[in-house]
């Protein structure tokens, strides 16, 4: 699992998911978050606008990131 440092206290999933390079386009992120691929924390979350605090953990098709 790799941290991947915000610029705030905040961050909300859609922009996390590409600045934690997880995935390749925001398109992208949009499709898998809606068809339950995206999971925070250890539960799926279908909401690209989620605020993400440090310490959140977030999980697309089996690779992970640490919001630090």
């Amino acid at each position: 699992m790799r941290d991947v440092p915000i610029g705030g206290e905040m961050i909300r999933l859609g922009q996390f998911l590409k600045l934690a390079d997880l995935i390749d386009t925001g398109g992208e992120g949009k499709v898998l978050i809606a068809s339950g691929d995206v999971s925070v924390n250890g539960e799926v979350d279908r909401r690209r606008g989620r605020q993400l605090h440090p310490g959140d953990v977030v999980a697309v098709l089996g690779r992970q990131a640490r919001v630090a």
